[in-house]
């Protein structure tokens, strides 16, 4: 079996603050870390999706935890493909004149290579503790050709740090034989595969399809909310895991482990610390030690 590696995604969001699931005396975002690293050997860094750090913030990302603590790290939203807010981006590079959102094609020549400059010297100061970077394609990304491309450069662009793609449009698992040139192509491209779990039957839902295309592996489990599409961002990922489907996915994850030398899980139910407590339980169920801080 491969190592598994389980936590959460994001340690600092207002409700898992407000729930008491830190002890009093972690009154800073560093000792927060710091206790986070006591429960858990990996966390999924989400505030890079929503403005790129700089250097300084993820050195003391770095600092704050030790030695075989696991940084994975999600995408700056345009590297993606996702509208994003003008004020999100480096004062220094926000086009002359533009408010509001704004799209990759609305940026100026340029700008785009700047951005993934800027986004790879945040991760720098991570090399010591990085596992792979979050490549998380918009839900309206479907299946054909120009997204194909789209994928692949987004992939050759996050070299040399390790890519990790979650695809959101159920075109790229149609079937067996579509499902099949998907894991492929994203083999070839030397990029892994991030299964989900994740509410069915709603357009943007995706199979949980479990598949090695690099290591590590990546899981993401996000619930089962039925206010997935219309609720708001707290209620799309309220949800707490049955002891059932725990224990399910318990031997889901051993199975998978043995085709990846690693496999990361982050649980991304992130509402009122439950991400923590089922997070725990299943590290529980599959006999894995969290406690790299000890």
């Amino acid at each position: 079996m491969g190592v598994i590696r389980l936590g959460t995604a994001s340690w600092a969001d207002r409700q898992l603050l407000a729930s008491g699931w830190y002890p009093r005396a972690a009154r800073t975002p560093a000792q927060r870390l710091a206790h986070y690293a006591t429960q858990f050997d990996i966390v999924e860094a989400d505030t890079s999706y929503y403005a790129i750090p700089a250097p300084e913030v993820t050195a003391a990302w770095t600092a704050a935890t030790p030695p075989g603590f696991t940084f994975d790290v999600k995408a700056f939203s345009l590297l993606t493909g996702h509208p994003t807010q003008v004020r999100a981006l480096p004062a220094d590079l926000r086009p002359e004149g533009a408010t509001g959102s704004i799209r990759r094609s609305g940026l100026p020549a340029g700008t785009l290579d700047a951005l993934w400059r800027r986004f790879h010297e945040a991760l720098e100061p991570l090399r010591p503790r990085l596992g792979s970077v979050l490549l998380q394609f918009p839900p309206w990304l479907a299946h054909g050709e120009a997204a194909i491309r789209r994928i692949e450069d987004t992939i050759a662009r996050c070299r040399p740090f390790h890519p990790a793609v979650e695809l959101r449009h159920g075109s790229w698992f149609a079937d067996a034989r579509r499902c099949l040139d998907t894991l492929q192509r994203l083999q070839h491209a030397g990029a892994s595969f991030v299964a989900v779990d994740m509410p069915q039957g709603f357009a943007s839902s995706v199979p949980p399809v479990l598949a090695v295309t690099a290591s590590p592996a990546v899981v993401r489990f996000h619930g089962h909310s039925p206010a997935w599409e219309r609720g708001s961002k707290e209620d799309k990922f309220r949800y707490a895991y049955s002891e059932r489907e725990l224990a399910d996915w318990a031997e889901r994850l051993r199975l998978l482990s043995t085709d990846a030398d690693e496999v990361h899980v982050l649980m991304n139910t992130c509402c009122a610390g439950q991400a923590q407590r089922d997070g725990a339980r299943l590290a529980e169920l599959l006999g894995v030690n969290l406690t790299t801080a000890s």
